[in-house]
């Protein structure tokens, strides 16, 4: 079960950034394959946005995509080492802010988001810093906006928990939290992650949750079981990123 000390001495102190987090994309042949093939499609519905709040940038391997062409840009993490990265990295861009927080509070996010968006982190926190970190969004979202956030679903599954999942966490938890803050759901996609060598195939530990503020969107409270995540994942390594010169 990983907390926020776990969190904190991992991204914070321990862990080696030299790949700068693309060694989480290689399953799909890079994060540029990853993001125009797996996560684009997912969320292009609500982009360009005017302002983007992003939760846990890491080195800025999403951060790229939503950075420029007049958009607003808050990136929050509790790694020190992450935001001087991301401050360096994107110093071209002046309408770029980055903040490091507790892992807890977004208090350092000022004003309201077209979109909140956060991947590959939010798996690791437990039920009570996604039950905080799910109201203080909605707090935050403009009445069209939407958040996409990839968090566990662990708390559903059985086995090992090969990628440090969070356990305390299912859809259908941080689904009531969205609607006991007035949130409204908009998909849930619950998704496997990772190869047979780690278990992660038959299993949907992960979740894709889309939601939003107020009534701009139909509330449809659509659930989806994809076993075929990491297909996808392989289709776009095996093609896609060819096309990633």
């Amino acid at each position: 079960m990983p907390d926020l000390s776990w969190n904190n001495a991992t991204w914070g102190s321990n862990y080696d950034w030299q790949g700068e987090g693309e060694e989480w994309s290689q399953a799909w042949g890079g994060s540029e394959a990853q993001w125009f093939g797996s996560l684009l499609p997912r969320i292009h519905r609500f982009l360009p946005a005017r302002r983007v709040l992003e939760i846990a940038p890491g080195f800025g391997r999403w951060t790229r995509f939503f950075v420029g062409s007049g958009t607003s840009y808050v990136g929050i993490d509790l790694s020190e080492q992450c935001i001087l990265a991301c401050k360096k990295r994107f110093s071209a861009f002046p309408e770029t802010e980055f903040f490091v927080n507790d892992g807890i509070s977004l208090d350092a996010a000022n004003g309201s988001f077209d979109l909140v968006f956060s991947f590959d982190s939010l798996v690791h926190v437990e039920i009570d810093i996604m039950r905080g970190y799910v109201s203080q969004i909605l707090s935050r979202l403009t009445e069209t906006g939407v958040a996409f956030l990839h968090h566990s679903n662990f708390l559903d599954c059985d086995g090992m928990n090969a990628h440090r999942r969070a356990s305390t966490v299912s859809a259908g938890l941080v689904a009531d939290c969205i609607r006991d803050n007035g949130g409204h759901v908009l998909v849930q996609e619950k998704v496997n992650w990772g190869d047979t060598a780690s278990g992660g195939v038959d299993q949907l530990t992960d979740c894709f949750t889309l939601f939003s503020r107020g009534n701009a969107y139909h509330a449809a409270d659509l659930v989806l079981d994809n076993l075929s995540f990491m297909d996808e994942a392989r289709i776009i390594r095996e093609t896609q990123s060819k096309y990633c010169l």
